[in-house]
């Protein structure tokens, strides 16, 4: 055996290795056998070898690929069932589904941190205010014809229609979600997710109570709205990502007023709550 091999040890009745070299001392856990297959199987899932909606080969396969009990691949599942990843319908014949979560599994802890730490709906559209205009001049400089046409359709279609059927302040949610979404970057689009899942109860309940208190000053708002997304569309399709950046940040700070306004103060709930 080699120094590097006699230097460690193991402790079965505990399953954690440490280190006996000089300043060492350090218990490093060996995973066990379930999160090991765990491991790989979340691996198949992030490279698409496992893709959303698939379910899981059954259990004698599983089993016999990975050369491990039942009792082993159940515990495997369901260390991917807390993440989210898998979905085990109880009693079904068809087992496990691969089920990719969306911003929403992140949202929720972060809501409960956000509770906890006393942080009021200002502060979450303070951090939309950094995000979104950054995403804009993205959008502006990398974003695709396509994308452009998806969010022209939501202006002509679905804020109008969401607009008379009472549901304005979900569908600009969206039109923000997609805005950042549709840039391109993954790291912004998740953080627009979750702060999103966080932010759109407030945002109906404000635009639900405005509509209700006055409806022409309302209405007003929603033109002021609409004709801010059309402008933001004519700055994406010239490239101007300057331009963009700008007037989304003005659009986001004009925004503020009617969304927070008077309510700086109130904290953030949980969103299950």
């Amino acid at each position: 055996m080699t120094d590097e091999v006699l230097a460690t040890g193991f402790d079965a009745r505990s399953g954690v290795g440490f280190d006996t070299r000089a300043g060492g001392g350090r218990a490093i856990r060996t995973p066990k056998t379930a999160e090991l297959v765990a491991r790989k199987l979340r691996r198949m899932i992030v490279d698409g070898e496992l893709k959303d909606g698939d379910h899981l080969p059954h259990e004698a396969s599983l089993m016999e690929h990975f050369s491990v009990s039942r009792p082993t691949l159940r515990e495997a599942v369901r260390v991917l069932e807390a993440e989210r990843l898998v979905e085990v319908r109880r009693g079904s014949r068809s087992g496990a589904r691969i089920c990719v979560p969306g911003p929403e599994v992140v949202a929720r802890p972060a809501s409960l941190l956000l509770e906890l730490a006393g942080a009021t709906v200002a502060d979450v559209y303070v951090a939309r205010e950094a995000v979104e205009p950054a995403a804009a001049r993205l959008l502006a400089e990398n974003g695709s014809e396509e994308a452009f046409d998806e969010l022209e359709r939501l202006v002509d279609e679905t804020i109008p229609s969401s607009f008379a059927d009472g549901t304005f302040g979900q569908a600009a949610a969206m039109f923000h979600l997609r805005m950042v979404q549709l840039a391109g970057n993954s790291s912004l689009a998740l953080i627009a997710g979750m702060l999103h899942e966080i932010y759109e109860r407030h945002t109906m309940n404000v635009t639900r109570e405005s509509m209700q208190r006055d409806a022409e000053k309302y209405e007003d708002h929603y033109k002021v709205f609409v004709r801010s997304q059309r402008k933001l569309i004519r700055l994406l399709r010239a490239r101007d990502g300057e331009g963009a950046f700008t007037h989304w940040q003005k659009h986001m700070a004009a925004a503020r007023e009617l969304v927070v306004g008077g309510r700086e103060d109130v904290e953030v709930r949980d969103i299950l709550d």
